[in-house]
């Protein structure tokens, strides 16, 4: 097999295994353009980084892959975005269900001010995802465990949520967001409240996450992005600048503003 062949072998794999597709994306915020003709394809099974210094645009893209910004009246979202091949933006599509289809964890933990139980099966319930209390439970044991927060959950699943500790509240939230079985876990700075240690375990939990999800994490550590994420891409001033292999991004990136970026000369 000469490069040719292995180049559109894995051009070939890599539409297999798309998953959301973007093609230029715009964002206003009144009379701000904060998002410039963004396009980008997002792999199933993979964990996605975006990096870049702070109002660079990466918040603002993550959300409108959930349509998060539907719910700020002077935003404007223009340009396509397909999940499986369907435009989420198409008016048939309810934004309710496509967020139980794509979860989110933001930057600060925030469990409702429920039972740890009750916390998990919120989404489940509203989404009429199971039919008796033993499917429930079930569901509740099953997302708390893949949220690897079972063992130390499991004898007090009644207190409530804002009990627990900082990191195990971030843990909670993840296992809130994967209990309607989403295709796509979306996470904004998911660590950066957290302490080193706690830090440490939502990083092993992300990297279990993608084999039964494509997960997306903005993060503004760059040494997070490289140990966690399979696929890099930087955004500068509202622009996603370069995207491609982590590894490939983090040494020997194309474009000098992110060498610059990652070099810390910008940021």
């Amino acid at each position: 097999m000469n490069m040719y062949d292995t180049e559109r072998t894995e051009a070939a794999l890599d539409v297999k295994n798309l998953k959301i597709s973007a093609t230029g994306v715009n964002v206003h915020y009144g009379q701000n353009h904060a998002l410039k003709d963004v396009s980008v394809q997002i792999q199933d099974n993979t964990v996605t980084a975006f990096i870049g210094p702070s109002g660079c645009g990466k918040s603002t893209f993550l959300r409108c892959l959930n349509r998060m910004n539907d719910t700020i009246d002077i935003c404007r979202v223009d340009g396509e975005i397909l999940l499986d091949g369907r435009d989420i933006y198409d008016k048939g599509v309810d934004p309710v269900q496509l967020r139980a289809r794509v979860g989110m964890v933001f930057q600060k933990p925030n469990p409702f001010p429920k039972s740890i139980y009750e916390n998990v099966a919120y989404g489940p319930k509203i989404h009429g995802l199971t039919r008796s209390k033993s499917e429930m439970d079930q569901v509740v044991e099953r997302s708390l465990r893949k949220a690897a927060l079972w063992n130390e959950v499991k004898d007090r699943l009644q207190e409530p949520g804002t009990a627990l500790s900082g990191g195990q509240q971030q843990r909670l939230c993840i296992a809130r967001a994967i209990a309607t079985s989403p295709e796509v876990l979306l996470m904004d700075e998911p660590c950066s409240a957290l302490d080193p240690i706690a830090t440490a375990q939502v990083e092993e939990l992300i990297d279990e996450l993608r084999s039964s999800f494509s997960v997306v994490i903005v993060t503004h550590s760059m040494q997070q992005a490289a140990r966690v994420s399979q696929k890099t891409a930087f955004f500068h001033l509202g622009s996603l600048v370069e995207y491609g292999d982590t590894s490939t991004i983090f040494t020997n990136p194309t474009d000098p503003r992110t060498e610059s970026y990652i070099t810390g000369r910008i940021g």
